[in-house]
């Protein structure tokens, strides 16, 4: 009978150490050059490597004063400089957004001010050839990857479930169901790695996504198949308005990887430079082969969940306040002490970005009914033609009674 041996140094898949082709993975060859790869590696004996440190990584305070930290370095200025444009557009970004949800052109904009450190480093540390699976929340790391913020804005308008080509872009559509798009982030990086391609896949997830089923069993997967993925999980304290205390008992949420095998790190959320340097090693170590990694940014939602929240039902403006002295853009400007005319600049190419938004957002879009059944399969299926056809029929019939 199939068998993956009781030595745990020497993993088999049939009697002894010869390989058989049906197992209970299935007859697939690829399957089963994948164990062979891996059968001398065994369940880690030693767990101190996978635990992640006391404290989050910080490498500048909230003055903008470098810290020292032994196992990361500052990265260089023109890092943080390209770091820091990305920050004040997104700030412009969430605020024009916010703005055009009271004006009606926006359904619903989950706001990301104050945490936009961790989307816009999780973009700038990835390749051209990585992907990107976002939050309902992730819009301005979605437009750090290249899309276009009309585009980007799509869903939250109400008019397509994605407004951009994830393959052009290498991001996957915003996912509004909780952590669903970690195990297609598996998935992706797992192909990718089978093919010998150099991918790697961020996977962006809220700490209310860590009590969903998806996260244990992305994790879990990933883990196993050693999958080239780095999962950021943005604690921003709150799923809506439930506490990270009434989520999770753990030391912090990066010990969830312990169980599956899978390193943790913690880093200080609204410190992109430090997100920059951990979550370029991370990235760094996927890459190299050396499986997935788990990284916690601690940051603080400082707008409502959405703008159909009200957060003062649930917390005190005084917890609020207390993180306006760690923002990360004054943070980094700080730090940078950029002339003032530089600074000037990459406020008014920010100004410009949410000139477009507004352009693009204030124009209205006739719908294409047809185009409901456009891109739902490669092949639209016998069901689909039906369903097109009768639609087609009924506008026919409106359209003669008018």
């Amino acid at each position: 009978m199939p068998s993956l041996g009781p030595n745990r140094a020497n993993w088999t898949i049939g009697p002894g150490t010869t390989p058989v082709q049906v197992h209970f993975l299935g007859s697939v060859p690829i399957v089963e050059s994948e164990w062979q790869r891996y059968k001398h590696v065994f369940m880690t004996g030693d767990a101190d490597h996978l635990l992640p440190s006391d404290l989050p990584v910080t490498l500048l305070g909230p003055d903008g004063h470098p810290v020292a930290d032994a196992g990361h370095a500052l990265p260089a200025e023109a890092a943080l400089t390209t770091a820091l444009a990305g920050l004040i557009t997104a700030r412009r970004l969430n605020d024009q957004a916010y703005a055009l949800v009271r004006q009606g052109r926006l359904a619903v904009y989950p706001s990301s001010h104050g945490q936009e450190a961790c989307q816009v480093a999780a973009a700038q540390v990835l390749a051209d050839g990585d992907w990107l699976f976002p939050t309902y929340r992730d819009t301005v790391a979605v437009v750090g990857r290249g899309v276009d913020p009309v585009e980007a804005l799509t869903l939250l308008k109400g008019d397509w479930h994605c407004g951009w080509d994830p393959y052009e872009h290498r991001v996957a559509p915003h996912a509004t169901p909780l952590a669903t798009q970690l195990p297609h982030a598996v998935g992706v990086a797992h192909a990718a790695r089978l093919r010998g391609e150099p991918t790697v896949v961020m996977a962006l997830c809220g700490d209310g996504g860590t009590s969903e089923g998806d996260f244990h069993e992305a994790l879990n997967f990933a883990a196993v198949l050693r999958a080239p993925v780095v999962f950021l999980i943005q604690n921003n304290e709150y799923a809506i308005s439930v506490p990270l205390a009434r989520q999770t008992a753990a030391p912090s949420l990066a010990h969830k990887g312990i169980g599956y095998g899978i390193p943790g790190a913690r880093v200080d959320g609204n410190d992109v430079a430090a997100l920059l340097a951990v979550l370029g090693a991370a990235v760094t170590k996927a890459r190299a082969g050396e499986g997935p990694q788990l990284v916690e940014a601690h940051t603080y939602r400082m707008q409502a969940h959405t703008n159909a929240d009200d957060a003062t039902r649930y917390r005190a403006a005084a917890d609020v306040e207390a993180w306006v002295a760690r923002d990360p853009i004054t943070r980094l400007t700080a730090h940078l002490a950029l002339p003032p005319d530089e600074l000037a600049d990459l406020h008014a190419q920010a100004e410009r970005v949410a000139e477009h938004v507004r352009d693009g957002l204030n124009r209205d879009v006739e719908p294409v009914p047809a185009d409901l059944f456009a891109h739902v399969y490669a092949a639209p299926t016998p069901q689909l033609r039906e369903q097109a056809a009768q639609l087609a029929d009924e506008l026919d019939r409106e359209g003669a009674l008018r």
